[in-house]
C-alpha cells in the first residue's frame, strides 16, 4: 500500500510540476498582454489628450490677444460720449471673452489660469480706476486709457509669454 502511493506520487510529481510550470508561463503571458493592451490605449489617449490640451492653450491665447490693451481698444468703440458708458462696454466685453472660455481651465495648470484670471482682473481694475479730468468724453478715452493699461501690473502680454512658457514645457 505505501508502495503504491509512493508510485502514485512520482507519477504525480512531475504532472504537478508541469502543471504549476504552464500556470505561471500562461498568468505571465496575459499580464504581459494586458500591460501592452492598457500602454497602448493609454499612449493613445494621450495622444486625443495633447491634441485637445493644445487646442484650450490655442483658444487661451486668443483671449488673451483680444483683451489685450491695443486690440481691445481698436475693437471695442465707444458707443455713447459717456467716459462711463465706455468703460463698462469695456469690462462687460472682457467679461464676456472669459466667460467664453471658462471650460478651458480644466486643460491648463492651477498656475496658469491664475495668471490669465489675474490678468483679466488686472485690465479690469485699471479701466474702472481710470480718470482722466482731460477727457471731456468717451471718443478721447483709447490713447490715454492704453497707456494706463499697459502700464498694469499683470498684463495680458506676461500672461501670454507664461502660457506660451507652458505649451513649450508641454511639448518637450
Amino acid at each position: 500500500m505505501g508502495d503504491q502511493i509512493l508510485g502514485l506520487l512520482i507519477y504525480c510529481i512531475p504532472a504537478l510540476v508541469t502543471g504549476a510550470i504552464a500556470f505561471l508561463f500562461f498568468r505571465e503571458h496575459t499580464d504581459n498582454d494586458n500591460n501592452r493592451r492598457n500602454f497602448i490605449l493609454k499612449e493613445s489617449l494621450q495622444k486625443e489628450s495633447l491634441t485637445v490640451r493644445l487646442q484650450a492653450y490655442e483658444r487661451l491665447a486668443l483671449f488673451l490677444e483680444r483683451i489685450s490693451p491695443q486690440n481691445l481698444l481698436r475693437r471695442v468703440l465707444p458707443i455713447s460720449a459717456k467716459n462711463e458708458d465706455y468703460k463698462s462696454l469695456l469690462v462687460s466685453t472682457i467679461e464676456q471673452e472669459f466667460d467664453h472660455n471658462l471650460s478651458q481651465q480644466i486643460y491648463v495648470s492651477d498656475q496658469c489660469w491664475r495668471m490669465l484670471t489675474s490678468a483679466k482682473n488686472s485690465s479690469i481694475q485699471v479701466i474702472m480706476a481710470f480718470e482722466n479730468n482731460n477727457v471731456k468724453d468717451a471718443n478721447e478715452m483709447p490713447p490715454l486709457l492704453l497707456e494706463s493699461l499697459l502700464k498694469s501690473k499683470i498684463s495680458p502680454a506676461m500672461a501670454l509669454n507664461f502660457l506660451n512658457e507652458e505649451v513649450s514645457i508641454l511639448l518637450k
